[in-house]
Formats: C-alpha cells, structure tokens, sequence
C-alpha cells in the first residue's frame, strides 16, 4: 500500500474522495455510506473510518421546530402561529422597513446612504473628480429653440385672453433659457476634454461627477460618454420621482436618501469644482464649497464659475467685500471662464501652480 505525504493511505483518500463526489452528486443515498462504512468494519478493516461532511442544507432526519406543530394536536395552533408569523416583531430588521425607517436607527441609514457608494466608488478606482453643477432647466439649443416655438405659437393662439400674461412670461423665460443653451454645448465638451485626458493619462483617472440629473448635469456626463469614459451621477430621492439621465455610467450612479451624504461624495475626492448658471442647487453646492475652502475646513481646490455676465449678475462678490463681509482674499477663490478649452486649461495651470496642495 502506497503512502501519501500525510501518512495516510493513498487508497483512502481514493475511495472517499470517490464517495463525497458520488454524494455530492446525488449517485449514492447517504444511507449507503454509513452501511458501507459499516460492511468494512465488519470485515475487519482497522483503517480509521472519517465521517463524510455533512450536506450543508439537508438532513436525513428534519428537526423538530421545521414541522408547525400540527391541529390534530391542537386545533388553534395553526391560526396563532400565523398570527405570529405576521407579526412586525418576528421581521428579519434587515426586512423590516418599518425598523429600518425609524428615527432611532437613523444613524444606520446615514452609514448605509454613504457606505454603498463608497465602496463602489473603491471597486471603481476612482481616485479623484472634477465636480460640475449647473442648471437642470439649462437644455441643449436644439431643445430649446423648440421650447421658444412651441410657447410663441401658444401665445397666439391665445389670441388675448385671459392666459395670455402667463404665456407672455412662458415665452420670455424660453428665450432666456435658449439663450442660455450654448452652456449645454460647453459642459458637454468639458465632459469630452475631461474624457480624453483620462485616456492619454498613465496617472490615476479624473472623473466627471454631476448630480445625474438633466439639464447641464447630464450634458457634462454625455461628454464623458461621447468619447467612451466613465462619468459619475449622485442622484437624490425626492417626493416626486426622478430619473437619472441616460449618460452615466450604470455601475457610478447613485441615489442618495441624505443630501448631506450626497454631498460628502461630491467633495470627498473633488480635485476641482465647475459651476455653470443654475439655481438654488447650484448655489447652495456653489456656497457650500466656498465656505469649506474659506474656513480651510477642505483644502484649496480650484473654483470656476462659467459665464461671468451672469455670476456677476446673480451675485455682487464684489459688494460683499466692499461692505468687509468677505475678506479681499476670499474673492480670489474662484475665477471666471466662458469656453471648455479656457476651463480645462485653467485648471490644468492652477494644479501645476499648486503641486503640494
């Protein structure tokens, strides 16, 4: 008889492995085991007889509490055991919505909200963004000459009525979005630029995040689709159901219950912030990254605010400093640009000026 390495006979392991694979797949009854286990004791095989592992899932004999106990035993068992079982108590938590969406177990959801995308954004490598925010009323110009049309036409066939001031309003706000639009073509080749630097880039990789949604967010992330790269959207679950836009790449968009965690993702790993015009999302993403850089709570990354004639509109920075609620030094944390190529290019000149921060 040969010996294995271990000591043990070589036509053991043979013949077990032989009979675990025969269980496993079901060729033999683990009753045969035992009585042939049993037929080469009684032949008077000495080799030291091992158990088979025992099946993971099924038993030969069930336990007693895989049986309800039965009505012929008593007869209200049935309808109390049910009444257990539909009980919010009995819930597995993780099943328990009602469990999971109370205030004391708050602080789980807030670990959830930030763990799930961060340990996609780890499997990913995604080691460093570029942040983009912006208008989600903002469409591309094809779209809004359509939009400008469709509310001239409305108007008159209103022919005077009562409606017509609102549709008067209607169309005056569609020339002005129009007129806009061109920031739709800008962020989406920013997107582009972006894109194509990652792929001529032996270096970690620079991806576009927005926050998924339409308008310049979605332009920004069609850039980076345009020429094959990933892009990130942080969406966000609101009262009236949204939808991502259809740019992001699948397995980089999220949906967040906190906006405060939405919002430590977007700067966890920001290399740079481009806010084009927009609203008070924009603005509050726009305030609250100026504020975390001011306070030197976050440290100084570039701040660029696209289209000057309408940031210098839509906020006097200027005045702010003037009445000394800002200092002089805080108005140098951001800068103007109207095309991509300015904003790529100025954000390339800001990281070779700042190699240490």
């Amino acid at each position: 008889m040969i010996e294995s390495a271990a000591g043990t006979p070589e036509n053991f392991h043979d013949s077990n492995q032989s009979m675990r694979r025969a269980v496993a797949r079901r060729k033999i009854h683990p009753v045969f085991r035992v009585e042939t286990l049993a037929k080469n004791r009684s032949n008077g095989d000495r080799t030291p007889k091992i158990p088979l592992p025992a099946h993971p899932i099924e038993r030969r004999e069930p336990l007693p509490w895989e049986r309800p106990k039965p009505a012929e035993e008593d007869p209200g068992a049935p309808a109390r055991l049910q009444k257990i079982l539909n009980s919010p108590s009995y819930r597995l938590p993780v099943e328990d919505s009602d469990f999971l969406g109370a205030l004391n177990t708050r602080g789980l959801r807030l670990q959830m909200d930030y763990l799930k995308a961060e340990l996609s954004l780890r499997r990913q490598e995604v080691a460093q963004t570029i942040v983009v925010f912006g208008s989600t009323r903002i469409c591309e110009p094809s779209v809004a000459r359509k939009r400008v049309e469709a509310a001239r036409a409305a108007l008159d066939a209103a022919n005077g009525s009562y409606d017509a001031f609102v549709l008067a309003r209607k169309l005056a706000v569609a020339e002005k979005i129009l007129a806009k639009s061109h920031y739709y073509d800008v962020a989406r080749e920013l997107g582009r630029l972006v894109g194509e630097a990652n792929r001529a880039s032996s270096g970690a990789k620079t991806l576009i995040v927005t926050g998924g949604g339409p308008g310049i967010m979605e332009a920004a992330n069609r850039g980076a689709f345009d020429v094959g790269a990933k892009s990130i959207g942080l969406n966000i679950s609101l009262p009236q159901e949204q939808y991502p836009n259809p740019y992001v790449t699948p397995e980089l968009c999220f949906q967040f219950h906190y906006f405060a965690l939405r919002k430590m993702h977007f700067l966890q790993r920001a290399r740079a912030l481009v806010a084009f015009p927009g609203g008070y999302g924009t603005f509050d993403e726009l305030f609250e990254v100026l504020t975390l850089v001011q306070t030197r709570k976050k440290r100084p990354i570039p701040i660029v605010l696209v289209g000057e004639e309408f940031w210098r509109k839509a906020v006097d920075f200027d005045f702010l400093a003037e009445e000394g609620v800002v200092d002089l030094e805080d108005r140098e944390l951001f800068w103007f640009a109207e095309t991509a190529q300015d904003i790529f290019d100025s954000l390339s000149k800001w990281e070779r000026a700042a190699p240490g921060i």
